[in-house]
């Protein structure tokens, strides 16, 4: 999340997103680590912020339940991490979309 938020080193998530990452999202899906961080690098989250609402845990998953907000912009979010091998392979991101189509 640090490394999201930041905006900078974005490729430093290779290290943690297993290759054939699957992310799901309201408005984008990836189908590898690669393409995920190659659209973060075009569009770089700058700007942007979180506030951490509460977590748990397992041994293969963790769920954040995060307050999103940029400017113009503030929504309750929860993202589902799917771990195996030691490296996150699925990323599941939910929300309600209305504040951004309001923006």
């Amino acid at each position: 999340m640090d490394i999201f938020f930041s905006g900078e080193n974005l490729s430093e998530l290779g290290h943690v997103l297993a290759p054939d990452l699957s992310f799901t999202g309201p408005f984008y899906a990836f189908h590898s680590a690669e393409d995920y961080i190659a659209s973060l690098e075009a569009d770089p989250p700058v700007g942007c912020a979180y506030e951490l609402v509460g977590s748990f845990e397992s041994e293969s998953a963790a769920c954040l339940v995060f307050r999103f907000t940029k400017p113009g912009i503030s929504a309750t979010m929860a993202q589902l991490f799917e771990v195996e091998g030691g490296r996150i392979r699925k990323i599941h991101l939910v929300f309600d979309t209305a504040p951004f189509e309001i923006a």
